[in-house]
């Protein structure tokens, strides 16, 4: 596949602007003994950013719907870039540090979805869903890298300057998205325009909305596991100090981040092969048999834990982008905007939620420990089979392009034209 070159810039700018993305999670354990954070705390801290995302994601996404854009990106990655300098040299503790995080996800907010609304307005059909994927690869390439960027800023200069990279990143991605993102013109959606955030239409389209269900409870099991893996295998380290650990934690959390991605393009290659709602519901399902389990391997040794994040990672991130573009490719025409809104809005809830209840979980079990890390991810098999239910009962349509699609009209009648 052949991008264009506003789709080029925006995966370049997405990938410059989520350089500090898990930066904060990447530091976790050194921020809970620097500012003597409970669990819960850190959770908050986590999870801060994926509320901020969700309370704002509504107003700037539909808003792509009647302005440019690269207008809301420009302002976002602007205000990113500032918050992850505030975070890094204005906080000294919880509160402070809340803040800062809380801006990192509305600057967000204004980057991804309004960023994947410009790039899906450029294609169509089956060239939409890759690129699509193409988008989710640059975000999550370099996302995974944060990890590793931050750990080793941290080893090298201290906290603060591992968050360095994250305000740079934003302001490069200013800068590629103002030469490189050509204007768009606005598709007017069919009948009288509605409310800004009147979200009713899209309510009702339900082959979206269980894409995007289906995408709450993702996000959900994905940012409990960036939020506090390099937590889990910091304890697991300490458990297991004379075992072999061929990578350190921050290292682990970027290599699992770069599987991901292979595994979320890979993914939507297999979502068009086989059926977009058979492989992800198969897919929620397997992962919600190893989310049972995954914390207790706490008991294991370093580099067994790791393998499992690993494979736990494979199947988490493996239906991402393939969501993303049910929900796009489901919307109506005019609309895609503010449907882009309602998906985010829900997965950015689920992500908010994950890495809160996980911390909870944990204090609730008298912090970390074998028994509080099992039932601490485990729980996220409840709200996986949940998400499942809701999956199948919204009974969501495969995309144009979908082989069960294909083979389901060419094995139609022909109709008759007489």
């Amino acid at each position: 596949m052949t991008l264009n070159r506003g789709a080029v810039a925006m995966c370049a700018a997405q990938a410059c602007a989520q350089i500090g993305a898990f930066g904060v999670a990447a530091l976790l354990p050194t921020l809970i003994t620097a500012w003597s954070l409970s669990n819960t705390e850190a959770g908050w801290i986590s999870g801060i950013y994926y509320a901020a995302y969700t309370v704002v994601v509504p107003l700037l996404s539909s808003l792509t719907d009647r302005v440019d854009p690269k207008r809301v990106y420009l302002g976002s990655v602007a205000l990113t870039a500032v918050a992850f300098a505030g975070f890094a040299w204005i906080a000294t503790g919880f509160w402070s540090a809340l803040m800062f995080r809380a801006l990192m996800g509305a600057g967000w907010a204004g980057s991804y979805m309004p960023g994947l609304k410009a790039l899906s307005d450029l294609t169509e059909g089956p060239q939409q869903s890759r690129a699509v994927a193409a988008h989710a690869a640059a975000v999550g390439v370099s996302g995974a890298l944060s990890f590793g960027i931050a750990g080793a800023v941290n080893a090298w200069l201290g906290w603060q300057w591992a968050l360095v990279p994250g305000a740079l990143g934003a302001a490069l991605a200013f800068v590629l998205v103002l030469v490189g993102l050509p204007a768009r013109p606005l598709r007017a959606a069919p009948g009288p325009r509605g409310a800004l955030l009147d979200f009713r239409p899209i309510l009702r389209n339900r082959s979206a909305l269980a894409y995007s269900v289906a995408y709450c409870v993702h996000t959900w099991e994905m940012s409990a596991l960036r939020g506090w893996v390099v937590a889990f295998l910091t304890f697991v380290a300490a458990q297991t100090s004379a075992a072999w650990t061929p990578l350190a934690p921050a290292t682990i959390a970027s290599v699992m981040g770069l599987v991901g991605v292979w595994a979320s393009v890979w993914g939507n290659e297999l979502a068009i092969r086989f059926g977009r709602r058979r492989f992800i519901l198969g897919t929620m399902l397997t992962s919600a048999a190893l989310a049972a389990v995954i914390g207790f391997s706490a008991a294991l040794p370093y580099a067994v834990a790791a393998a499992f994040i690993l494979l736990y990672a494979v199947l988490i991130w493996s239906d991402s982008s393939s969501l993303t573009a049910g929900s796009a490719g489901s919307a109506e025409p005019g609309r895609r905007g503010a449907t882009l809104a309602v998906h985010s809005t829900l997965g950015y809830a689920g992500g908010f939620l994950g890495p809160l209840a996980l911390g909870a979980t944990l204090d609730l079990f008298g912090g970390a420990s074998v028994l509080g890390w099992g039932v601490a991810f485990g729980h996220v098999t409840v709200a996986l089979l949940l998400g499942a239910l809701a999956f199948v009962w919204l009974r969501p349509a495969d995309l144009a392009g979908d082989r069960s699609l294909a083979a389901a009209t060419a094995s139609a009648p022909p109709l008759n034209r007489a």
